[in-house]
């Protein structure tokens, strides 16, 4: 299955853990993805992402024809950045105005090849966008705790 979007991945448990950047163009999905790789993360997917069902797991990967680019607005279509060939994906992010970020959100789920992912809402243009990431990975991963939120049923 193709979907709109962009995908990073860090190192987890078991291998890569990726998060799906979902929003409209302008959205800043690129800006984060490459704020991203910036701290360590590794590039998946820009722009375009296969998903596919592996087991209970969904896994993301780069269309062939765009694998190990990204569009730098600015800049152009880059390629050479440090790419990983997929990963499994833990998380979906909608890719929001500011005003539509919820102070408390409630748990809410991304839907697709049978799979559920738990997803979240950020301003992708927040310098702590990636920071919020890397830690929404550690409550779902149950390295911290998350008390009340997004994910307070998986603590």
């Amino acid at each position: 299955m193709l979907q709109h979007g962009s995908c990073a991945a860090r190192d987890g448990a078991g291998g890569l853990l990726g998060v799906l950047l979902l929003g409209p163009p302008g959205a800043g999905k690129s800006d984060l993805l490459l704020r991203l790789t910036g701290e360590g993360w590794w590039l998946v997917a820009d722009d375009q992402v296969v998903l596919r069902a592996e087991g209970d797991a969904l896994h993301a990967s780069a269309p062939a024809s765009l694998r190990g680019m990204i569009e730098v607005r600015g800049l152009g279509l880059l390629s050479g950045l440090d790419s990983a060939p997929g990963a499994t994906l833990a998380l979906a992010v909608d890719c929001v105005p500011r005003e539509e970020v919820p102070r408390l959100p409630s748990p809410a789920g991304f839907q697709a090849l049978g799979h559920r992912l738990p997803r979240i809402a950020l301003h992708a243009p927040e310098a702590s966008a990636p920071r919020k990431l890397a830690l929404a990975l550690d409550a779902l991963s149950g390295r911290i705790a998350c008390r009340a939120g997004a994910f307070e049923a998986a603590s």
